[in-house]
């Protein structure tokens, strides 16, 4: 199998780093010409450089916006009228005890991983369902199944993109667009790795030791029992965005590595 994008247009929110810089950089390197958001123009053009210069011959250019905003959102699309493939990937996550959440942490989580998606595929999906091809794709997480004690918070609105991302699927009957989440597991981003250092400080032990008691203690399940890299991510993205995932459409897609214990 060969996809080939050449031609098409991504947004990948919050692909400064992480796992939106690996679906950039997977993204580019299929032919599509890709466009990099984050909040500050410092960062947007050092992801742009760095993909730029690992990538000479392709198509990539930045865009500084807040999309947990609707000014930022409002702000992207004026710059970016129209893209022919949406990676709704901005998200933020705080392990945090649910009786010390504030209702301010709440909105904060859902307008950084619910309403940015809600207001970007309200701005492009139509374009796309004119336009008869299309791809929007949300990145989820195994949290939106099962829901983690630790942060009741982040699991509800990850929870919310499958519900919005099935909703607007139904609305692409009988097109060639498609809308469908991916749901990864422990990943080893520069937020998460940031995170376990914090953990080995704490306890004392390595990084690596860290990374492995996380995924023992918090997904004991996993059947990969490690994190994932974030181009195993994002290599599921850019499938489900190409061409040949046609036939993928209001799908729920694990990346998470056999931490759910459910067929369906």
């Amino acid at each position: 199998m060969k996809i080939d994008l050449t031609g098409k247009t991504a947004l990948v929110t919050g692909s400064t780093s992480g796992i939106g810089h690996a679906i950039a950089k997977g993204l580019a390197a299929a032919g599509a010409s890709v466009v990099v958001n984050g909040r500050t123009k410092a960062k947007v053009d050092t992801a742009v450089a760095g993909l730029s210069k690992a990538l000479p011959d392709n198509k990539l250019r930045g865009i500084a916006a807040d999309v947990s905003t609707a000014a930022g959102c409002d702000a992207l699309v004026a710059a970016l009228p129209d893209v022919d493939i949406l990676i709704n990937n901005a998200g933020i996550f705080e392990p945090k005890g649910f009786f010390d959440i504030p209702d301010e942490d709440w909105t904060r989580f859902l307008e950084v991983n619910v309403m940015s998606g809600v207001r970007l595929s309200r701005a492009y999906l139509k374009g796309m369902l004119k336009r008869n091809w299309g791809r929007v794709v949300f990145i989820s997480s195994e949290s939106a199944l099962n829901i983690p004690k630790e942060m009741i918070h982040y699991g509800v609105t990850k929870t919310a993109q499958l519900a919005l991302s099935r909703g607007l699927a139904e609305m692409t009957r009988g097109t060639a667009v498609t809308v469908n989440s991916v749901l990864p597991g422990p990943t080893m981003s520069e937020g998460v790795e940031a995170f376990v250092k914090d953990l080995a400080k704490q306890n004392g032990q390595s990084v690596e030791e860290a990374a492995s008691q996380f995924v023992r203690q918090f997904r004991p399940t996993s059947l990969l029992q490690r994190f994932a890299s974030v181009e195993e991510i994002a290599n599921m993205v850019v499938y489900v965005s190409s061409k040949q995932a046609s036939a993928t459409n209001g799908a729920a897609l694990r990346a998470e590595g056999g931490i759910v214990q459910t067929i369906a």
